[in-house]
C-alpha cells in the first residue's frame, strides 16, 4: 500500500509539473504574440520634436553661405529659404495624405510598393538603406564631430582623424541608445530639440537687438547682383533643402504613432512652419552681424556670429551646435531603422533585419546595420560629394513618391483617405522635384550624378538575382548565420496579436 501511495504521489507530482510547464509555455507564447511588436509610444509632442529635431541639424549652421553664393544677393537668399520651407510643408502634407491612407512604417517604400509594385519600391530601399540613410547619418555625425572638436584646436581646423574617430563614437552611442529603448530615444530627442531651439532663440534675439541698433546695412539694395540662372537657383535649393531635410521622417514611424490620423498632419503643420520661421530669422540675424561677402567666406557661420555678437559667452554657440547635430543624427538613426525593418519584412533585404529585440521591442538589427554602414561612409574625406549624392538621389524618389499620390487617386479609389490634400500640392511638388533633379545636370554636368544614377539602376541586378528568381542556395547559406545572430542579439520575428 505504501509503495502504491508513493507511486501515485509521484505520478500526481509529475502531472502538476507538466501542467505548470504547459501553462508557462502558453503564457510565454501569449505574451510573445501580444508584445513582440513595435509599440504605439510616439505622441504629438514627440512627433513635433522628431520633425524639428531631425530638420534642425547642421544645415542652418553650414548652408547659409552656400545658398547666398548661389543666389548672389540677400533678397533672393531669404526668398529661397522661405520657398524651401513652403516646398517642405507641401511635400510633408502630401506624405501625410499617403501616411494616413497607408498607415505603415517605412515611408516611401510602403507608398511606392502600393502604387507601382515591388521594383520601384526595392530601388528606393536599395538607394536609401545602402546610400542615403547611412551617408546622411555619417555627414551629420561628421558635422557634430567638427564642432565638438573645435574648442580643443583653437586657431586651426581639427585633424581629420580626430573628427572621424569622434563621429564614429557618436554613431555607436546613438545606435546603442536607439537599440535599447524607444522611449529613451524619444526623451533624448525631446531634450536635444529643446537645447537646439534655445540656441536658435539666442541667435534670433541677438539679431533683433542688432536690427534695433540700426545694423541693417546688408538689407539695402538687397537684390543687387542676384543670380537667376536655371542651374544656380537649383543649386541654391539643393543647399537650402539639405537644411530642411527630415520633413518626411515622421512617416517612417506611422505604426508607432499613438493617433496617426491626428498626430501626423498636426506634427507637420506645427513642426515645419516653426522650422521655416526659425531659419528665416536666423539668416536675418546673420546678415545683421556680417556683410554678404563675409558670410560667404565663413565655413562656420554660427561660430563667426557668436564671436562677433556674443563675445563674453561665444563658447555656447559651438556647444549648442553640438547638441543640434547630435539630435539630428539621433532622429536620422531612429527613422532609418524603421525603413530597413519594413523593407526586410517584405523580403527585399535579409530576413534578420526584420527582427526586433524580444525584450526591448526595438529594431536592433536594422539599427546596427545602419550604424555600421554610417561608420564605413565616414572613411571618405569628400563630404560634399556625399551631400550631392544624397540630394540628387533623394529628390528622384521624393518626386516619384509624391507622384504616386496622384496615381493612386485614380488607381486606388477605394482606399480610405483621412487626410486628403488638394491635388495641386502633389502636382507642384512633383514638378519642382523634376526641376531639382535636372538643374545640376544641365548647369554643371558631373560624372558623380551619372555614377549615382547607375548605382540606383544597378539595384535591378540585385532584385533580379536575389529576389525575383529567389535562389534557394542563398537562403540555405543565410539560415545558420541568421540563427546564430538571432540567438546572440536576442531578436525574433515580429508577431502581433491574432
Amino acid at each position: 500500500m505504501d509503495e502504491t501511495n508513493v507511486t501515485k504521489r509521484k505520478i500526481d507530482s509529475e502531472k502538476n509539473r507538466s501542467l505548470e510547464t504547459t501553462e508557462t509555455e502558453l503564457e510565454f507564447k501569449q505574451n510573445k504574440a501580444t508584445s513582440v511588436a513595435l509599440q504605439k509610444e510616439v505622441g504629438l509632442i514627440s512627433g513635433i520634436s522628431l520633425i524639428v529635431g531631425t530638420m534642425i541639424g547642421s544645415g542652418i549652421f553650414i548652408s547659409p553661405s552656400s545658398v547666398l553664393t548661389n543666389t548672389g544677393a540677400v533678397g533672393p537668399c531669404l526668398i529661397i529659404w522661405a520657398a524651401c520651407g513652403v516646398l517642405a510643408t507641401m511635400g510633408a502634407l502630401c506624405y501625410a495624405d499617403l501616411g494616413t491612407m497607408i498607415p505603415q512604417s517605412g515611408g516611401e517604400y510602403s507608398y511606392l510598393l502600393e502604387a507601382f509594385g515591388p521594383i520601384p519600391a526595392f530601388l528606393y530601399s536599395w538607394m536609401s538603406i545602402i546610400v542615403a540613410k547611412p551617408s546622411s547619418f555619417a555627414i551629420i555625425s561628421l558635422s557634430f564631430a567638427t564642432y565638438a572638436a573645435a574648442p580643443f584646436y583653437p586657431g586651426c581646423d581639427p585633424p581629420e582623424i580626430a573628427k572621424k574617430c569622434l563621429a564614429a563614437v557618436a554613431i555607436i552611442l546613438i545606435t546603442l541608445v536607439n537599440s535599447l529603448s524607444v522611449k529613451l530615444a524619444s526623451y533624448l530627442q525631446n531634450f536635444l530639440t529643446a537645447a537646439k531651439l534655445l540656441i536658435i532663440a539666442v541667435i534670433v534675439v541677438a539679431g533683433i537687438v542688432l536690427i534695433a541698433q540700426g545694423n541693417t546695412h546688408s538689407f539695402k539694395n538687397s537684390f543687387d547682383g542676384a543670380q537667376t540662372s536655371f542651374g544656380s537657383i537649383g543649386l541654391a535649393f539643393y543647399n537650402g533643402l539639405w537644411a530642411y531635410d527630415g520633413w518626411n521622417q515622421l512617416n517612417f514611424i506611422t505604426e508607432e504613432l499613438k493617433n496617426p490620423y491626428r498626430d501626423l498632419p498636426l506634427s507637420i503643420i506645427i513642426g515645419i512652419p516653426l522650422v521655416t520661421v526659425c531659419y528665416i530669422l536666423v539668416n536675418v540675424a546673420y546678415f545683421t552681424a556680417m556683410t554678404p561677402t563675409e558670410l560667404t567666406q565663413s565655413s562656420a557661420v554660427a561660430v563667426t556670429f557668436g564671436d562677433r555678437v556674443l563675445t563674453p559667452v561665444s563658447w555656447i554657440v559651438p556647444l549648442f551646435v553640438v547638441f543640434s547635430t547630435f539630435g539630428a543624427a539621433n532622429g536620422s538613426c531612429f527613422t532609418a531603422g524603421r525603413l530597413t525593418l519594413v523593407t526586410a519584412r517584405e523580403g527585399h533585404m535579409i530576413k534578420l533585419l526584420s527582427y526586433i529585440n524580444i525584450k526591448r521591442l526595438t529594431p536592433a538589427p536594422a539599427l546596427l546595420f545602419n550604424g555600421i554602414l554610417a561608420i564605413i561612409y565616414i572613411i571618405p574625406a569628400d563630404i560634399n560629394t556625399l551631400i550631392n549624392y544624397f540630394s540628387f538621389a533623394s529628390w528622384i524618389f521624393y518626386g516619384l513618391t509624391i507622384f504616386s499620390s496622384i496615381v493612386m487617386r485614380f488607381t486606388r479609389k477605394s482606399l480610405r483617405r483621412p487626410v486628403k490634400v488638394p491635388i495641386i500640392f502633389p502636382v507642384i511638388v512633383t514638378i519642382v522635384a523634376v526641376y531639382l533633379v535636372l538643374a545640376p545636370i544641365i548647369d554643371a554636368p558631373e560624372w558623380a550624378y551619372l555614377y549615382c544614377a547607375l548605382f540606383i539602376v544597378g539595384g535591378l541586378i540585385i532584385y533580379v538575382l536575389f529576389i525575383y528568381f529567389h535562389f534557394s542556395w542563398i537562403h540555405k547559406i543565410m539560415r545558420p548565420i541568421t540563427m546564430h545572430l538571432q540567438l546572440l542579439m536576442e531578436v525574433g520575428p515580429e508577431e502581433t496579436e491574432k
